[in-house]
């Protein structure tokens, strides 16, 4: 008889991963009765309710929809046990899972985490593997305990970072592997070959992201800004200010010493040197960048050879 499953997840990356599930359900000889996803919000200038990817995802598949406020709340308890889950999956739902939800299902419940666990529990395991340089990333399938990220191992796979990965790069590849990941941890479930890893060793949190973290501190070294703009790529970016105006940095280079015409130890960091026609130089608290894509408040975003034909930099001027 087919294994009950209900998957808990509500934006794209789980949305990615539950359509993989979807697909292999035969596979797995599991019935996914049902996806628990966060409640419809408004959004977009006309602010319309507008459903999460998950829901998208399990509508089109004929798949029941959940969406309470709260999964601790009695009332979603109630539906919850009358569901009578044997595994629970989640992927980026947004909600702690009380010890009810946790210790209904006979195979548990399990998550699919972005990162190499211990290392970045918490909100974006992905954006800052790549701010803090590190060499790789992966996803890990865990059981589910009532702290943050912190139960024992399933199955875990890791990926080499590409020296110009970004956080949106990394998202993507991520959430394709998070699916074939999940599902190889699943088979494993219910075949009684899960040998449990606690996790053990150095850890570190993924803070959540917000705009204000984008905003560059150019006190900084050049190789740790470099890191922040790939990072926070495409979203929430990173941006300075250039008299008085917003300019959105898109894409910076590591200038290398043998590339100064001019010499930048007696520059302030945030300011600019070495002007041309087609690019210019920031001053960092060590090092230097070369920005090469960007972005000025009211502009669309263009190379820097072509917002230099239309908005004059001088030697000088300040970046903050």
């Amino acid at each position: 008889m087919s294994k009950r499953v209900l998957f808990m997840g509500t934006p794209e990356i789980a949305a990615i991963i539950f359509e993989k599930l979807i697909a292999a359900k035969d596979e797995l000889d599991i019935e996914i009765i049902g996806a628990v996803t966060q409640p419809d919000k408004p959004k977009g200038r006309g602010m319309e309710m507008k459903f999460s990817e998950v829901k998208e995802v399990a509508l089109k598949n004929n798949i029941p929809v959940y969406q309470p406020v709260k999964v601790k709340e009695e009332e979603f308890i109630k539906v919850y046990e009358e569901l009578a889950p044997e595994l629970v999956i989640v992927a980026a739902f947004g909600q702690i899972l009380p010890k009810r939800v946790l210790d209904l299902p006979k195979y548990g419940c399990i998550n699919v985490h972005t990162s190499l666990l211990p290392m970045y529990r918490g909100a974006a395991p992905i954006q800052w593997a790549v701010i803090d340089g590190q060499k790789y990333s992966g996803v890990t399938i865990m059981y589910m305990n009532e702290g943050l990220d912190t139960g024992d191992i399933i199955l875990q796979e890791k990926i080499e970072l590409a020296a110009d990965e970004t956080g949106g790069s990394l998202y993507d590849k991520l959430a394709a592997m998070g699916g074939d990941v999940l599902i190889k941890a699943v088979a494993q479930i219910f075949a009684g070959r899960v040998n449990r890893i606690p996790q053990e060793g150095e850890t570190c949190y993924a803070k959540m992201l917000n705009k204000e973290l984008g905003h560059i501190d150019y006190k900084k070294s050049a190789v740790e800004i470099e890191r922040l703009v790939r990072g926070l790529f495409p979203w929430p970016g990173t941006f300075s200010f250039i008299n008085g105006k917003t300019l959105k940095i898109k894409k910076v280079r590591v200038v290398h010493n043998s590339e100064l015409s001019v010499e930048n130890s007696e520059l302030k960091p945030g300011e600019i040197f070495n002007v041309t026609k087609k690019s210019f130089f920031v001053n960092t608290g060590d090092g230097a960048l070369e920005i090469t894509r960007l972005q000025l408040e009211g502009k669309k975003e263009m190379d820097t050879e072509s917002f230099l034909r239309g908005y004059k930099i001088e030697n000088g001027n300040m970046l903050e």
